[in-house]
């Protein structure tokens, strides 16, 4: 693996079962300490990536590679290690709801360090500062806003100082004002910690403001492009322009395949 690529994915197919290929032959590399969006449609796979990377699921072909180290999904203790490095913003947060604000950031904390509460304590507060809610330390999850959640969310993720932050759908369901924070922090702590940045999302806006390059997945579970955001927005490739235009049809089409209507409707002379 080339000395500045972190995460690379070699040929990676996927499918979670015999039916239907959610990944097809990609490759792609994520640079240390860089912000890389990866955006695409509903069902392109970017989740299924970031499961990839995680080692939830393992590669039905090609491998994906952790600063050097081949992923093996049936390896608990090389997955243990390796997550230790890792921080993951789940798309709805998944914060324990009988936990507090404080419990929730500890909880990797205490999961995977023998360090007393005392320091358990301060490392909880310095994160939750980081995401401008130390004040809400003390809160149950049921009191905090939907994008107060999200920013929990973050500084459990981080609570760790992991080299790699992956955010799935960080954007989603976020008002203007709680969208531009995430996205703010998301660039700002990267920048900070010099972790590298995975970010998965379908709003192209919001990832050209904060990310240092792109890759688009198509429908078919492909790579179309990889760039920096001026790249992309100059590229003439149709299903691109259809991606960052907002179009709303194109070599992604409106209709899902099927039969000619008058065929299925039993009209057909």
């Amino acid at each position: 693996m080339p000395p500045d690529a972190l995460i690379e994915i070699r040929s990676v197919s996927f499918g979670y079962d015999a039916s239907r290929t959610i990944l097809n032959d990609v490759s792609l590399r994520f640079a240390r300490g860089r912000v890389t969006a990866i955006l695409g449609g509903s069902g392109c796979g970017k989740t299924t990536l970031l499961r990839l990377i995680a080692g939830v699921h393992p590669a039905t072909r090609g491998e994906v590679v952790f600063d050097g180290e081949r992923i093996d999904a049936a390896d608990r203790a090389q997955l243990f290690r390796l997550r230790r490095r890792l921080g993951m913003l789940f798309q709805f947060g998944a914060l324990f709801t009988d936990l507090s604000v404080f419990d929730n950031v500890a909880f990797p904390l205490r999961e995977h360090t023998g360090l007393p509460e005392s320091m358990i304590r301060d490392i909880v507060l310095m994160k939750l500062n980081a995401v401008g809610l130390r004040g809400a330390a003390p809160l149950r999850i049921a009191q905090v806003s939907g994008g107060m959640a999200r920013r929990i969310a973050l500084a459990r993720a981080i609570a760790l100082d992991p080299e790699l932050i992956m955010y799935d759908e960080p954007f989603a369901g976020l008002d203007p004002i709680s969208m531009g924070i995430a996205a703010n922090l998301i660039r700002r702590l990267g920048a900070a910690t010099g972790a590298t940045s995975l970010v998965v999302s379908h709003d192209v806006q919001q990832c050209f403001a904060i990310c240092d390059d792109a890759y688009l997945l198509s429908s078919q579970g492909r790579v179309v492009a990889h760039g920096t955001p001026a790249e992309l927005r100059a590229s003439d490739h149709p299903e691109v322009r259809q991606f960052i235009g907002g179009l709303p049809d194109g070599p992604v089409r409106f209709h899902y395949p099927a039969p000619p209507l008058a065929e299925d409707l039993g009209l057909a002379a």
